[in-house]
């Protein structure tokens, strides 16, 4: 059964599409925001009415041993490559096996989605041809992320909070994002953020109607 598209990301992947490469021929769009905002979640959405653009998940680069020093991993494993032209390749992080997997590629589609904490870093930014930022407060988010994950991950919540709240202390993102993405019952809403690293055109809001062209 054909499940109707959210008109909200209909208009926000045209906006993308319409939007100059911006890492060599990828227009790359980052995903960020507190952990447990729901990023993954939405990313996956706008990804399948993009057609299938692949997701960088951050889960994947990060380890225990480095929750926000990856900066040099990823800009050398895929930043660089898609630069190129080329297909990057990295090796996601297993965080159960406590060790880094075999290689995977990612292609340098027209768009790849940036997706997790700190996708909005002041490295990353340059190369972006767009920041979203899930807007919802760090603590209701980090509630939701501990019921998300259970008791069993209690003790690397602790730790993940303290070292979140580090990281946005001394390289903040929301007040870079373009846009301010918010969960409603049904769907998204869509609203101008603080910052600019692209040409944005008209908002996005629920009344916007798709469009053929896109």
């Amino acid at each position: 059964m054909h499940t109707p598209t959210d008109p909200v990301l209909h208009s926000l992947a045209c906006r993308i599409r319409r939007l100059p490469p911006s890492c060599g021929p990828v227009r790359l769009v980052g995903v960020d925001g507190h952990a447990g905002s729901g990023k993954s979640t939405f990313a996956g959405k706008l990804a399948r009415v993009l057609g299938g653009a692949p997701v960088l998940r951050l889960d994947d680069i990060a380890s225990h041993e480095q929750l926000f020093d990856w900066t040099g991993r990823l800009l050398s494993q895929v930043i660089e490559p898609l630069r190129r032209g080329a297909t990057a390749h990295y090796s996601p992080y297993d965080w159960r096996a406590r060790r880094f997997g075999p290689a995977r590629t990612l292609p340098p589609a027209p768009v790849v989605l940036v997706e997790g904490v700190g996708a909005g870093r002041r490295a990353l930014r340059p190369h972006l041809a767009l920041l979203l930022w899930m807007d919802l407060p760090e603590e209701e988010a980090w509630a939701r992320g501990r019921t998300r994950d259970g008791e069993e991950q209690r003790e690397f919540w602790e730790g993940w909070v303290e070292a979140e709240r580090a990281h946005f202390a001394g390289d903040p993102s929301r007040a870079c994002a373009d846009l301010l993405v918010r969960e409603r019952e049904k769907g998204y809403e869509v609203f101008q953020g603080p910052g600019v690293t692209g040409e944005l055109g008209p908002s996005c809001t629920d009344g916007d109607e798709p469009s053929a062209m896109c």
